[in-house]
């Protein structure tokens, strides 16, 4: 843990500990926010296309969520998924209800406009979101907007925009948080209990017109294994080969017969997390800085299977399992053994002027930055590797991304509340990979391979409400966009590749209409539509693919994908609920989705990489529901339900495609929470996620899902309790997947865990 967070943590303790005396005591406000929630509930004119969907304000995700990470806060949050593997999972991209994991490029995430969902990729694995920067105790709220029908928001709106808005103190505040959890994992021979603690710390005040907050988070988390070793069996029977014990015989997606030898990626992560902001209000203008810093420390390990007859663990070499000969690789455990240090730093400057009046303005530069980012892995064959050996280090030192928005909105001509605003981007992409003579401590080797490149957008863009009528109203926008691709390179040194790449360039407009009707006072329809373009991103256009003696390189000419969005929504809203059924429609052309297609122009030999698919379609149907005081006093039920039929329209690279379901989105997805408070100090929750089984390939080629890399349907339930002590003091506890549903997302998931979580705040 850094000095900082120690001195932090400490202090804050200490508060806690000289505070017990006291808890019979009217201490004053909490620093830990007012969590309220309201699923689907519109706060400003919801004719509006800026105005959030669903609104997750932060005691209601503390009653009814086992929060860990701010991400957590989104678990029941209509029609989203975010595929979190563990907690302290920093590969956390969300699934929406038109895209899947891998799409994270659709999606815009912010923590007080600092863009943190990363625009360097479209994947999930490096281009997941950063969560991190918002600590779950200093969120006010997550503003949810679903389609591309804001001009505000640029192409990646396709999918989700989250604003992730955090709160400043107006008197001195302290808070204390403790959460612990633990995890019982079997699959195969992995019989395993993992646990996780965190500790939070933050303060703040405020002097007049100056306030300021500085938290520190410390996490240290064990996981289950992220994957499994495993091998394709031969065709034939054979007696070649070290006869070895302890493999399961299993399917893999596609339905071959597999050998599964061992678990890998089993992850043990130390993170830490400090983030100050800054914020003085000038009378008429309020200036505001963030900083947050983000420090990882991953080691991940493997556990073999394989024995021979004496006992001895086995990872490599020629032998023969369950009457098979298999020569097995020290890539297949290597690849899941590595260590991983990250150092990112998060900034922002806000300066903003009174949203009141005629006239109200905005200008913030944001930047994010990989200060350090270093993945070590071991070439050489396991068990000698454990002390040392050969390997590999991929850096993305230099990596990172800025924005610039200033944006403003006139009221000053009746009847309509007209905005505008101009938009600058720019993403750096910078991985160098080298060899190791020693993957643990040594120096670098040669460089094995390279690449980089630089992406960067202009945009502006206008907006205005009109109200026809007082029931009436429309809002027309659209948005002009100017990209370019340059300075992109590649470098292998076997297969040779050293090559830069061309500067390419698009300008594009989106238009964008809503109309709303309150057709009565409980009744209201609206219906949207947008166009958006999501640019290529700089790993898509740079990634070079090595299969082999083969590399392909890479494809610096992908066109955007142009995406068209319906939606018609019907709301019927109460005092204490709400009912919401919306249909949509998604039409995405030059889609870019990762497929299969021959490398060589001509061959029948396929391999799979980011490609422009033709079109692709998704339509569907949402119902959202809320309702307080259900049969008895102080119970609330909330839930939604979401139907989405996506398929590949026309695919003229890869026909197999055309017709199947879209990769990991699935047709059916639900959730439904419960919420039981007798009184102001206690509440309780059960809740329940449910999804159908999803494909993982373009041609739907993987018909197994209850495998690794499979993807499973699942039914999971979850439970929380929370007391309130007095304002001071807070338990909860809970349980994550209490039925311990055993599936898979490509990965394994988490199966019962058990969580309790001790807050003081003053």
């Amino acid at each position: 843990m850094s000095s900082l967070h120690a001195r932090l943590v400490a202090g804050a303790s200490l508060a806690l500990l000289s505070a017990l005396p006291a808890c019979a005591q009217d201490l004053g406000g909490s620093l830990a926010p007012e969590y309220v929630i309201v699923n689907g509930v519109r706060e400003a004119d919801p004719a509006n296309p800026d105005t959030a969907d669903t609104t997750v304000t932060a005691t209601k995700a503390q009653e009814q969520v086992n929060t860990v990470n701010t991400e957590d806060m989104l678990k029941y949050a209509p029609s989203l998924v975010v595929r979190k593997r563990h907690y302290g999972d920093n590969q956390d991209p969300i699934a929406t209800r038109t895209s899947g994991v891998g799409a994270s490029a659709r999606n815009l995430i912010f923590v007080d406009g600092i863009l943190v969902s990363s625009p360097i990729g479209n994947n999930n694995t490096s281009a997941s979101p950063h969560f991190g920067v918002a600590a779950p105790q200093d969120v006010s709220r997550i503003d949810v907007l679903y389609g591309p029908f804001a001009a505000r928001y640029a192409g990646n709106s396709i999918g989700v925009t989250l604003n992730i808005v955090t709160r400043m103190p107006d008197h001195f505040e302290l808070y204390a948080d403790a959460t612990g959890a633990v995890e019982s994992f079997s699959q195969y021979a992995s019989n395993m209990t993992v646990g996780t603690y965190q500790l939070a710390a933050g303060i703040g005040d405020r002097y007049g017109n100056f306030s300021w907050r500085l938290s520190a988070n410390h996490l240290d988390a064990q996981a289950q294994p992220l994957g499994f070793a495993t091998l394709t069996r031969p065709s034939s029977t054979s007696s070649s080969g070290t006869v070895l014990y302890g493999a399961f015989d299993d399917l893999n997606r596609t339905g071959a017969a597999i050998a599964v030898v061992g678990a890998t990626s089993i992850e043990h992560q130390v993170q830490d997390t400090d983030t100050l902001k800054l914020q003085y209000d000038f009378g008429g203008a309020t200036l505001s800085y963030t900083a947050s810093v983000f420090r990882q420390q991953n080691n991940a390990g493997v556990q073999s299977y394989l024995h021979d007859i004496s006992g001895n663990t086995a990872y490599t070499g020629n032998s023969n399992i369950n009457g098979y000969n298999y020569n097995i690789a020290a890539s297949t455990f290597d690849t899941g053994v590595y260590n991983w240090q990250q150092t990112q730093l998060a900034q922002g400057i806000k300066l903003a002027s009174d949203p009141a009046g005629d006239f109200a303005w905005e200008a913030i530069v944001t930047r994010y930055d990989y200060l350090t980012d270093k993945q070590r892995t071991p070439t050489a064959a396991l068990p000698g590797a454990f002390g040392s050996g050969a390997g590999t280090v991929n850096r993305l030192n230099g990596t990172g991304w800025m924005t610039f928005d200033a944006d403003a909105v006139w009221r000053g001509w009746e009847g309509h509340e007209i905005s505008f605003g101009a938009h600058r981007d720019a993403e750096t992409y910078n991985q160098v990979k080298n060899n190791l003579t020693d993957w643990i401590a040594g120096g670098l080797g040669g460089v094995t391979g390279s690449a980089s490149g630089r992406t960067a957008t202009d945009a502006v863009w206008v907006q205005d409400l009109w109200t026809i009528t007082p029931d009436f109203k429309a809002a027309l926008g659209g948005r002009f966009e100017d990209w370019r691709a340059y300075a992109g390179t590649n470098y292998s040194a076997s297969p040779a590749l050293n090559v830069s790449q061309p500067r390419i360039s698009t300008a594009a407009f989106s238009p964008k209409a809503t109309l709303s009707w309150q057709v009565s006072d409980p009744w209201r329809l609206t219906l949207s539509y947008g166009q958006a373009y999501r640019m290529p991103t700089v790993t898509e256009l740079y990634q070079s693919i090595t299969t082999g003696a083969t590399l392909s390189v890479p494809n610096p000419n992908l066109r955007p994908e142009h995406s068209k969005d319906y939606e018609l929504a019907a709301e019927y809203r109460t005092g204490d609920g709400l009912v919401r059924l919306s249909l949509f429609q998604e039409n995405i052309a030059n889609a870019l989705v990762s497929q299969s297609a021959p490398l060589v122009a001509g061959s029948s030999t396929l391999f799979s990489y980011v490609q422009n698919v033709d079109q692709v379609r998704v339509q569907g149907i949402e119902l959202v529901a809320d309702q307080y005081d259900v049969i008895i006093p102080g119970l609330e039920l909330s839930g939604s339900l979401t139907y989405s039929d996506g398929r590949t329209t026309r695919d003229t690279a890869f026909a197999a495609a055309v017709g199947k379901f879209i990769p990991q989105l699935p047709k059916l997805r639900a959730n439904a929470v419960a919420t039981y408070r007798p009184n102001d100090d206690w509440s309780f929750t059960l809740g329940a996620r449910y999804s159908d089984r999803s494909f993982g390939t373009i041609d739907n080629s993987d018909p197994v899902s209850h495998t690794y890399q499979g993807f499973d349907g699942y039914f999971v339930v979850d439970t929380r309790a929370q007391y309130r002590l007095n304002r001071n003091w807070t338990i909860s506890a809970g349980v994550d997947n209490i039925n311990n549903n055993n599936y898979f997302l490509f990965h394994p998931f988490p199966q019962r865990t058990f969580l309790m979580e001790i807050h003081y705040a003053q």
